[in-house]
Protein backbone atom coordinates (compact mmCIF):
# COMPACT_ATOMS: atom_id res chain seq x y z
CA UNK A 1 0.00 0.00 0.00
CA UNK A 2 0.80 3.71 -0.98
CA UNK A 3 -0.95 5.54 1.84
CA UNK A 4 1.54 7.55 3.90
CA UNK A 5 0.21 8.25 7.20
CA UNK A 6 0.80 11.36 9.26
CA UNK A 7 -0.72 12.79 12.69
CA UNK A 8 -2.24 16.19 13.36
CA UNK A 9 -1.84 18.64 16.69
CA UNK A 10 -5.81 17.97 17.63
CA UNK A 11 -4.60 14.63 18.78
CA UNK A 12 -2.76 16.12 21.12
CA UNK A 13 -5.67 18.24 22.07
CA UNK A 14 -4.88 21.47 20.17
CA UNK A 15 -8.37 22.33 18.78
CA UNK A 16 -10.21 25.67 16.85
CA UNK A 17 -12.20 25.91 20.25
CA UNK A 18 -11.07 28.79 22.33
CA UNK A 19 -9.87 27.59 26.01
CA UNK A 20 -10.05 24.14 25.52
CA UNK A 21 -7.91 22.18 27.38
CA UNK A 22 -4.13 23.16 27.58
CA UNK A 23 -1.96 24.43 24.80
CA UNK A 24 1.29 21.64 24.76
CA UNK A 25 4.04 24.03 22.88
CA UNK A 26 4.46 23.08 19.70
CA UNK A 27 8.01 21.17 19.18
CA UNK A 28 6.50 19.18 21.94
CA UNK A 29 3.64 18.15 19.82
CA UNK A 30 5.97 17.95 16.28
CA UNK A 31 8.66 15.87 17.83
CA UNK A 32 6.28 13.12 19.38
CA UNK A 33 4.24 13.29 16.50
CA UNK A 34 7.80 12.05 14.97
CA UNK A 35 8.52 10.21 17.86
CA UNK A 36 5.56 8.17 17.03
CA UNK A 37 6.19 7.05 14.11
CA UNK A 38 4.48 9.34 11.46
CA UNK A 39 6.16 11.15 8.78
CA UNK A 40 3.41 14.14 8.14
CA UNK A 41 1.18 16.35 10.03
CA UNK A 42 -1.42 19.26 9.17
CA UNK A 43 -1.11 22.75 10.41
CA UNK A 44 -3.31 22.66 13.17
CA UNK A 45 -5.22 25.98 14.10
CA UNK A 46 -3.52 28.79 12.05
CA UNK A 47 -0.60 30.84 14.36
CA UNK A 48 -0.07 27.59 16.40
CA UNK A 49 2.79 26.33 14.50
CA UNK A 50 5.49 29.57 12.92
CA UNK A 51 3.27 31.11 10.25
CA UNK A 52 6.69 32.68 8.77
CA UNK A 53 7.47 30.26 5.49
CA UNK A 54 11.25 28.79 6.30
CA UNK A 55 10.69 29.07 9.62
CA UNK A 56 7.92 26.49 9.72
CA UNK A 57 9.85 24.45 6.86
CA UNK A 58 12.97 24.25 9.73
CA UNK A 59 10.98 23.28 12.20
CA UNK A 60 9.13 20.16 10.33
CA UNK A 61 12.63 19.09 8.61
CA UNK A 62 14.41 19.30 11.76
CA UNK A 63 11.72 16.54 12.25
CA UNK A 64 11.74 14.47 9.13
CA UNK A 65 8.10 15.42 8.69
CA UNK A 66 6.06 16.78 5.82
CA UNK A 67 3.48 19.42 5.75
CA UNK A 68 0.71 17.72 4.32
CA UNK A 69 -2.17 20.30 4.56
CA UNK A 70 -4.77 23.01 7.12
CA UNK A 71 -7.66 22.76 7.96
CA UNK A 72 -9.90 25.98 7.16
CA UNK A 73 -13.50 26.30 8.48
CA UNK A 74 -15.21 28.44 6.63
CA UNK A 75 -19.09 30.30 8.11
CA UNK A 76 -21.29 28.68 5.73
CA UNK A 77 -24.30 29.72 7.53
CA UNK A 78 -23.38 33.35 7.97
CA UNK A 79 -22.66 35.45 4.35
CA UNK A 80 -21.98 38.63 6.31
CA UNK A 81 -18.81 37.05 7.03
CA UNK A 82 -17.52 35.58 4.01
CA UNK A 83 -15.04 38.19 2.38
CA UNK A 84 -13.56 37.42 5.80
CA UNK A 85 -13.19 34.19 5.72
CA UNK A 86 -12.15 34.65 2.12
CA UNK A 87 -9.56 36.83 3.08
CA UNK A 88 -8.06 34.21 5.90
CA UNK A 89 -8.20 31.26 4.09
CA UNK A 90 -5.75 32.23 1.31
CA UNK A 91 -3.55 33.52 4.30
CA UNK A 92 -4.01 29.79 5.24
CA UNK A 93 -3.35 28.67 1.45
CA UNK A 94 -0.42 30.89 0.71
CA UNK A 95 1.28 29.27 3.70
CA UNK A 96 0.80 25.93 2.56
CA UNK A 97 1.84 26.65 -0.94
CA UNK A 98 5.26 27.99 0.58
CA UNK A 99 6.21 25.29 2.39
CA UNK A 100 4.89 22.54 -0.04
CA UNK A 101 1.74 21.76 1.25
CA UNK A 102 -0.66 20.50 -2.17
CA UNK A 103 -3.44 19.91 -0.02
CA UNK A 104 -6.10 22.57 1.82
CA UNK A 105 -9.14 21.07 3.74
CA UNK A 106 -11.85 23.29 4.28
CA UNK A 107 -14.93 22.90 6.42
CA UNK A 108 -18.02 24.31 8.21
CA UNK A 109 -17.18 26.35 11.45
CA UNK A 110 -18.28 25.07 14.25
CA UNK A 111 -21.13 26.76 15.89
CA UNK A 112 -23.57 26.44 19.34
CA UNK A 113 -26.52 25.59 17.99
CA UNK A 114 -25.04 22.76 15.81
CA UNK A 115 -22.46 21.56 18.60
CA UNK A 116 -25.73 21.02 20.94
CA UNK A 117 -27.35 18.82 18.60
CA UNK A 118 -24.60 17.08 17.40
CA UNK A 119 -24.81 12.76 16.85
CA UNK A 120 -28.89 13.59 16.93
CA UNK A 121 -29.35 15.88 14.06
CA UNK A 122 -32.76 16.63 12.62
CA UNK A 123 -31.60 18.04 9.16
CA UNK A 124 -35.26 19.86 8.63
CA UNK A 125 -34.97 21.29 12.08
CA UNK A 126 -31.32 22.28 12.29
CA UNK A 127 -30.41 22.44 9.07
CA UNK A 128 -29.74 25.21 6.23
CA UNK A 129 -31.92 27.14 4.51
CA UNK A 130 -31.40 26.70 0.58
CA UNK A 131 -30.14 30.43 0.22
CA UNK A 132 -27.44 29.46 2.98
CA UNK A 133 -27.00 26.03 0.86
CA UNK A 134 -26.05 28.47 -2.12
CA UNK A 135 -24.31 30.73 -0.57
CA UNK A 136 -21.99 28.34 1.10
CA UNK A 137 -21.75 26.21 -2.72
CA UNK A 138 -20.26 29.69 -3.73
CA UNK A 139 -18.02 30.80 -1.34
CA UNK A 140 -16.26 27.45 -1.26
CA UNK A 141 -16.09 27.47 -4.98
CA UNK A 142 -14.16 30.84 -4.86
CA UNK A 143 -12.05 29.70 -1.98
CA UNK A 144 -11.70 26.06 -4.44
CA UNK A 145 -10.97 28.23 -7.45
CA UNK A 146 -8.37 30.75 -5.97
CA UNK A 147 -6.34 27.56 -4.11
CA UNK A 148 -6.24 25.58 -7.36
CA UNK A 149 -4.08 28.58 -8.64
CA UNK A 150 -1.89 28.39 -6.13
CA UNK A 151 -1.25 24.85 -6.80
CA UNK A 152 -3.08 23.54 -3.72
CA UNK A 153 -6.17 20.77 -4.60
CA UNK A 154 -9.25 21.76 -1.74
CA UNK A 155 -11.25 19.31 -0.08
CA UNK A 156 -14.57 19.26 1.72
CA UNK A 157 -14.34 17.93 5.53
CA UNK A 158 -18.06 17.29 7.02
CA UNK A 159 -17.23 17.92 10.82
CA UNK A 160 -19.34 17.07 13.89
CA UNK A 161 -21.01 20.46 15.32
CA UNK A 162 -20.73 22.20 12.42
CA UNK A 163 -24.05 22.67 9.21
CA UNK A 164 -22.61 19.47 7.28
CA UNK A 165 -22.50 16.64 9.81
CA UNK A 166 -24.85 13.87 8.25
CA UNK A 167 -24.74 11.36 5.72
CA UNK A 168 -27.82 13.84 4.01
CA UNK A 169 -25.77 17.45 4.23
CA UNK A 170 -22.70 15.81 3.04
CA UNK A 171 -24.31 14.40 0.00
CA UNK A 172 -26.07 17.78 -0.68
CA UNK A 173 -23.01 19.64 -0.04
CA UNK A 174 -21.29 17.41 -3.01
CA UNK A 175 -24.33 17.55 -5.17
CA UNK A 176 -23.90 21.30 -5.24
CA UNK A 177 -20.34 21.87 -6.38
CA UNK A 178 -18.31 20.22 -8.83
CA UNK A 179 -16.04 17.25 -7.97
CA UNK A 180 -12.89 18.23 -9.86
CA UNK A 181 -12.86 21.75 -7.99
CA UNK A 182 -14.04 20.16 -4.60
CA UNK A 183 -13.08 16.93 -3.26
CA UNK A 184 -13.83 15.40 -0.51
CA UNK A 185 -11.49 14.66 2.60
CA UNK A 186 -13.48 11.60 4.71
CA UNK A 187 -13.12 11.60 8.35
CA UNK A 188 -13.80 8.38 9.67
CA UNK A 189 -14.91 9.53 13.35
CA UNK A 190 -16.88 12.22 12.20
CA UNK A 191 -18.88 10.71 9.79
CA UNK A 192 -20.08 7.50 11.83
CA UNK A 193 -20.24 10.59 14.51
CA UNK A 194 -22.90 11.89 12.61
CA UNK A 195 -25.07 8.51 11.95
CA UNK A 196 -23.21 7.40 8.83
CA UNK A 197 -21.02 4.21 7.61
CA UNK A 198 -17.91 4.87 6.71
CA UNK A 199 -17.19 1.57 4.36
CA UNK A 200 -20.73 3.20 2.06
CA UNK A 201 -19.04 6.59 2.34
CA UNK A 202 -16.09 5.31 0.51
CA UNK A 203 -18.59 3.03 -1.77
CA UNK A 204 -20.73 6.46 -2.53
CA UNK A 205 -18.00 9.11 -3.04
CA UNK A 206 -15.30 6.49 -4.59
CA UNK A 207 -12.28 8.40 -6.43
CA UNK A 208 -13.77 12.08 -4.62
CA UNK A 209 -12.31 11.30 -1.64
CA UNK A 210 -8.85 12.92 -1.69
CA UNK A 211 -7.56 12.88 2.04
CA UNK A 212 -8.57 10.48 4.59
CA UNK A 213 -8.71 11.50 8.76
CA UNK A 214 -8.63 8.33 10.35
CA UNK A 215 -10.43 8.39 14.00
CA UNK A 216 -12.37 5.39 15.76
CA UNK A 217 -15.51 5.89 17.72
CA UNK A 218 -16.26 4.14 21.02
CA UNK A 219 -19.83 3.54 20.07
CA UNK A 220 -21.50 3.22 24.18
CA UNK A 221 -20.01 6.78 24.67
CA UNK A 222 -21.47 7.69 21.13
CA UNK A 223 -25.35 6.40 22.04
CA UNK A 224 -24.77 7.72 26.34
CA UNK A 225 -23.82 11.07 24.84
CA UNK A 226 -27.20 10.99 22.67
CA UNK A 227 -29.19 9.60 25.31
CA UNK A 228 -28.15 12.76 27.40
CA UNK A 229 -28.56 15.15 25.03
CA UNK A 230 -24.94 16.61 25.21
CA UNK A 231 -22.91 18.55 22.46
CA UNK A 232 -20.02 17.77 20.86
CA UNK A 233 -17.45 19.22 22.98
CA UNK A 234 -18.62 17.23 26.44
CA UNK A 235 -18.50 13.96 23.88
CA UNK A 236 -15.07 14.60 23.29
CA UNK A 237 -14.37 14.94 26.74
CA UNK A 238 -15.99 12.12 27.34
CA UNK A 239 -13.88 10.31 25.68
CA UNK A 240 -15.59 9.74 22.13
CA UNK A 241 -12.83 8.93 20.10
CA UNK A 242 -10.59 6.27 21.19
CA UNK A 243 -7.39 4.74 19.56
CA UNK A 244 -7.69 3.34 16.65
CA UNK A 245 -8.66 -0.73 16.70
CA UNK A 246 -10.41 0.26 20.06
CA UNK A 247 -14.07 1.34 18.33
CA UNK A 248 -16.50 0.86 16.15
CA UNK A 249 -15.34 1.99 12.87
CA UNK A 250 -14.49 -0.78 10.28
CA UNK A 251 -10.84 1.26 9.66
CA UNK A 252 -9.80 -2.09 7.48
CA UNK A 253 -12.68 -2.31 5.20
CA UNK A 254 -12.29 1.34 4.85
CA UNK A 255 -8.49 1.27 4.14
CA UNK A 256 -9.03 -2.02 1.71
CA UNK A 257 -11.75 0.14 -0.42
CA UNK A 258 -9.56 2.97 -0.90
CA UNK A 259 -6.42 1.03 -1.50
CA UNK A 260 -8.65 -0.86 -4.11
CA UNK A 261 -9.86 1.92 -5.69
CA UNK A 262 -6.70 3.23 -6.46
CA UNK A 263 -5.97 5.69 -3.25
CA UNK A 264 -2.47 6.43 -2.58
CA UNK A 265 -2.66 10.04 -0.54
CA UNK A 266 -2.20 10.68 2.66
CA UNK A 267 -3.98 9.10 5.65
CA UNK A 268 -3.53 11.68 8.81
CA UNK A 269 -4.44 9.84 12.60
CA UNK A 270 -7.11 12.44 14.81
CA UNK A 271 -8.00 11.54 18.23
CA UNK A 272 -9.70 14.68 19.28
CA UNK A 273 -9.10 14.69 23.02
CA UNK A 274 -9.12 17.28 26.09
CA UNK A 275 -5.36 17.14 27.50
CA UNK A 276 -7.37 18.44 30.76
CA UNK A 277 -8.20 14.95 31.85
CA UNK A 278 -5.50 13.05 33.32
CA UNK A 279 -6.12 9.57 31.83
CA UNK A 280 -4.82 11.53 28.48
CA UNK A 281 -1.56 10.69 27.56
CA UNK A 282 -1.74 11.68 23.43
CA UNK A 283 1.98 10.15 22.71
CA UNK A 284 1.21 6.60 24.15
CA UNK A 285 -1.95 6.64 22.00
CA UNK A 286 -0.72 7.79 18.67
CA UNK A 287 1.98 5.43 18.98
CA UNK A 288 -0.48 2.53 19.80
CA UNK A 289 -2.54 3.71 16.81
CA UNK A 290 0.49 3.62 14.29
CA UNK A 291 0.96 0.43 15.28
CA UNK A 292 -2.56 -0.98 15.01
CA UNK A 293 -1.97 0.67 11.33
CA UNK A 294 0.85 -0.96 10.49
CA UNK A 295 0.26 -4.49 12.20
CA UNK A 296 -3.23 -4.85 11.75
CA UNK A 297 -4.13 -2.97 8.56
CA UNK A 298 -0.51 -2.84 6.86
CA UNK A 299 0.25 0.74 6.08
Amino acid sequence: MNIKVGNAPVSWGVMEVADWGEQIPYGKVLEEIAEAGYVGTELGPFGYLPTEPNQLKSELSARGLQLVASFVPIPLAHPDRYDAAYKDAMTVAQLLAQTGARLIVLADEMSKVRMAVSGRVDEARDGMSDSQWEGAAQILGSIAEACRELGLSAVFHHHAGTFVETPNEVARLCDSIDADLLGLCLDTGHYFFGGGDPVEAVRLYGARIRHLHLKDVQLPILESARRDGIGFLEAVRRGVFCELGEGAVDLNKVIQDMTAGGYSGWAIVEQDVDTSRADVKPLESARRSRGYLRNVIGI
